[in-house]
């Protein structure tokens, strides 16, 4: 990534993609009647959350023409219309640009782009549901360069669609795009020429392309449905690889690194905790997840935080929080995600977690449309506040759901739903 201002959240999950918010004046609780709405603006579909760059704030989303949004986990529903990146004014609101291109869908849970924008060096990187990856000028929405992946691999599209945030590192971007040995593509940033591809799979899966750095080397994670593989991001020599195989070919979460750490989770009890050598790229798994420890995340990525893991697990639809070292389950609760006054089994209840390090506090976004500010620890969870932003237009398991990471910078909160994009103030 190019140089960026603390107050910027450049990408999906922040500058350093990591869920961490560094701003200073942060509310650390809301005031009476609620934080301010600095503005609300029109969107359509979308799934994608939205980036803040300079002064501007960046989402996608679909204009449907023909067709019904219509949500079944197990088959693709055509829809016929515009997607559309969007630039705003993040001080007013105001409209600046849009870029649309008409893109005929056929996905599950066709309900709009899954990405959000990646913005670095006064271009932005917008990939589409069906696997348009987009280079725009960040200034005027004009198009550098443009690449429909799957048709350029001779690639499927996932059945719930590309959902793969574009990487920017460097010189080069990383996206999945799939087919024969093409699971990952390096395309320069500047004209989108082909680099290097690497990996053959039965599917791209749905992780997002995340860069670490240990033993003194940088280390790219793509986690396939099968295999967590590890590239040399310079060249796509595999340095090495896990089979970590969850169930519906959903490898989702970006796998997450503490210290010599790195934790991956899937639905179906599908993960695992590795050690990382120090010495040269390599890895030994510490322990696998059973249906009694670890956490299994889809629409969240989780975050640690010293030894412990803080992550909204698919199947319970609870916030939990896991004992890194062993896969101990410390405590787990559904009153982020559901409000707790959910019975029984209630698939994919969602909250999205983003850590406030002057704070130490969390932001929580979930899928009735509330903003929280929680402490979370290793003893429990404690609400310190909660606001209603906007209303869930999205639906998922016969509940009304809106499901998409905010953004954080500016000392404010922005979030979307199938309707609005909304600033909230939380200055101090």
């Amino acid at each position: 990534m190019g140089t960026v201002l603390a107050e910027n959240w450049p990408q999906w999950l922040g500058p350093a993609r990591n869920s961490v918010w560094k701003e200073e004046g942060v509310v650390k609780k809301f005031p009476k009647g609620g934080p301010k709405i600095a503005w609300r603006v029109p969107v359509q579909w979308g799934y994608g959350g939205p980036a803040v760059a300079d002064g501007k704030v960046y989402v996608m989303d679909y204009v449907i023409a023909k067709g019904k949004v219509v949500n079944n986990p197990g088959k693709a529903i055509p829809l016929k219309g515009k997607e559309r990146t969007l630039c705003f004014d993040a001080g007013t609101g105001k409209k600046l640009w849009e870029h649309a291109a008409e893109v005929d869908y056929e996905l599950s849970y066709p309900g709009g782009p899954r990405a959000t924008p990646t913005v670095t060096d006064g271009k932005v990187y917008a990939l589409g549901g069906m696997g348009n990856l987009t280079c725009l000028d960040a200034a005027n929405g004009k198009v550098t360069w443009s690449k429909d992946l799957p048709k350029t691999y001779k690639a499927d599209v996932p059945i719930w669609g590309h959902s793969g945030h574009p990487l920017v590192h460097g010189d080069t971007v990383y996206c999945l795009a799939g087919g024969e040995g093409s699971v990952v593509v390096a395309l320069d940033k500047e004209t989108g020429a082909e680099k290097w591809k690497a990996i053959t799979a039965n599917e791209p899966g749905y992780a997002p392309p995340t860069l670490i750095r240990h033993a003194g080397v940088e280390q790219l994670l793509i986690w396939t449905p099968k295999n967590l593989h590890v590239l040399n991001p310079a060249t796509g020599a595999e340095y090495w690889s896990k089979s970590i195989q969850p169930n519906y070919n959903m490898s989702i979460m970006a796998p997450q690194k503490s210290g010599n750490k790195l934790y991956v989770g899937g639905i179906g009890y599908k993960g695992a905790l590795m050690k990382l050598s120090d010495d040269k790229p390599g890895a030994e798994i510490l322990w696998r997840g059973t249906p009694k420890t670890g956490v299994y995340c889809a629409t969240s990525t989780p975050v640690i935080l010293g030894d412990v893991i803080y992550g909204n697990d698919i199947r319970t639809s609870s916030l939990m929080a896991v004992d890194l070292e062993d896969g101990k389950r410390l405590w787990e609760t559904r009153i982020p995600t559901l409000g707790d006054n959910k019975e029984g089994r209630v698939n994919n209840g969602t909250v999205f977690l983003v850590y406030h390090e002057g704070n130490k506090l969390f932001y929580l976004f979930n899928e009735s449309g509330d903003l929280l500010i929680a402490e979370l620890n290793p003893r429990g969870y404690k609400e310190i506040g909660r606001a209603h932003i906007l209303e869930p237009t999205n639906e998922a398991y016969g509940r009304e759901v809106v499901w998409s990471m905010p953004a954080f910078a500016l000392r404010s909160a922005f979030v979307r739903n199938d309707k609005e994009l909304v600033r909230v103030d939380l200055a101090e």
